[in-house]
């Protein structure tokens, strides 16, 4: 299915594909997921994702897979070139624990590792800020990105029902607002081994805050002409990313 996707908007002129957090495996448990955990190297769904990216000349943003590295697993978002080279990585930072109203519980923490490192990454049209899903309650997070020199910014989520209708919409635009960048997040949508149930409405946001596409379903592709002078725009009207906080 994600192939399909992949090559759909491929014929719809996309050069730059991203796909949401977990995009090849939302295990029911802790079990399936250590054993669906490989390392980088021998990943099959990445290995397979650069093969495309090479034949299709596309740039593309694997949301999030597990990575194994000794004895650490990282949630980790990869971005693989149009000849098929991983150029970055990012390791999320912020792992995702809460215990619903609704009586949903999440603790990534007893299964990864956090990351440490921030990732921006070099695309031809500008740089991307790599975040993923939790990160979007952490705003320092992207004016570090932004202040680094990104344009865009990548939030691949899987965020769950009962936060996304609350806060999803909210969140992204936020950020948009906050750092002058365009934000890409593509969202997982329906319901999911384990009794899971995520929000999806994958979104592109420009920098003043407007939403330019939304998904209304989990069948659907947006893509979206991005202007990069828009960020320019924005900054030297609102210059905020460039002023200290003394706070």
């Amino acid at each position: 299915m994600r192939k399909k996707k992949i090559y759909y908007a491929s014929k719809k002129g996309a050069k730059l594909i991203l796909l949401p957090e977990n995009c090849f495996l939302i295990s029911e448990n802790t079990k399936k997921l250590i054993e669906n955990t490989y390392s980088e190297i021998m990943h099959p769904g990445i290995n397979e994702i650069k093969k495309i990216a090479k034949n299709k000349k596309l740039f593309i943003i694997i949301g999030s897979v597990n990575i194994k590295e000794k004895r650490n697993i990282y949630n980790r978002s990869i971005l693989i070139d149009n000849k098929g080279n991983i150029k970055g990585r990012y390791n999320k930072i912020h792992l995702f624990s809460a215990n619903l109203p609704n009586k949903e519980f999440y603790d990534e923490k007893k299964v990864f590792t956090p990351g440490k490192k921030l990732c921006l990454a070099n695309l031809p049209w500008g740089k991307i800020g790599m975040t993923i899903c939790y990160d979007l309650r952490f705003p320092n997070l992207y004016r570090k990105l932004a202040k680094k020199g990104a344009f865009f910014i990548s939030i691949p989520s899987s965020f769950t029902k009962f936060t996304g209708k609350l806060h999803w919409h909210t969140l992204l635009k936020a950020r948009a607002i906050e750092t002058g960048c365009y934000i890409f997040a593509p969202a997982q949508f329906g319901s999911h081994p384990g009794k899971k149930k995520t929000f999806g409405h994958s979104l592109i946001v420009d920098p003043w805050g407007k939403i330019i596409k939304e998904a209304k379903n989990n069948q659907t592709v947006i893509i979206s002409e991005i202007n990069t002078k828009t960020v320019e725009v924005f900054r030297k009207s609102i210059p905020s990313i460039n002023l200290e906080n003394f706070l």
